[in-house]
């Protein structure tokens, strides 16, 4: 098990469509806990694997609520997850992104959802949801179709956030660059 980088807007393999997974085996298992370990750490309650650069329709949960740290975690591992049916009534949550760090906003989605999916064993489920974790679903499922919540927001803030990233991503590959060229001169004048 492994912690992995997780991919920030604007990163372009946000926008991914997710193929299905064709079997459910020990490196769909590896690739589930790593996405586990990487979604605790960071902290999250819901990571896709997109997230980590894995173009999979792999998707892992917890929204356990935990009061204390003697709390136990109760993950959720969904291989192929589709809804299969959403209620009318909708249900406003803030919700946030391990993809978009620092930023929450109001979204509006099904109060309910059923969703099947295959387990950790390749076997078929079905699982039937409301509140925080009917968002979860819904939110992570988005990702493996390049949907971020985001795209459920006003045409006007989620182009205030894209250009944020954007910027900020462009600052940091210049001082990237700064960075490199100053370690180049250094390495050359000291061969000299």
């Amino acid at each position: 098990m492994a912690i992995r980088p997780i991919i920030t807007l604007p990163d372009p393999r946000l926008r991914l469509v997710c193929p299905p997974v064709a079997r459910v085996d020990d490196s769909i298992r590896a690739l589930m806990d790593d996405m586990l370990d990487t979604m605790y750490e960071a902290p999250g309650i819901g990571l896709a694997a997109i997230q980590i650069a894995v173009q999979k329709r792999v998707i892992v949960l917890d929204v356990a609520k935990r009061k204390d740290e003697t709390s136990s975690a109760e993950p959720i591992c969904l291989v192929n997850p589709e809804i299969l049916w959403s209620s009318e009534d909708l249900s406003p949550y803030e919700e946030g992104c391990l993809s978009i760090p620092d930023f929450y906003e109001e979204v509006l989605r099904p109060a309910r959802v059923r969703v099947g999916y295959l387990d950790r064993e390749g076997r078929r489920q079905e699982i039937e949801a409301g509140d925080i974790l009917a968002t979860c679903l819904q939110h992570e499922i988005d990702h493996l179709n390049g949907v971020l919540f985001i795209d459920h927001i006003s045409r006007l803030k989620r182009e205030r956030i894209s250009k944020k990233f954007s910027k900020a991503a462009r600052l940091e590959a210049g001082e990237r660059k700064k960075s490199e060229r100053g370690e180049r001169q250094g390495h050359g004048a000291a061969g000299v």
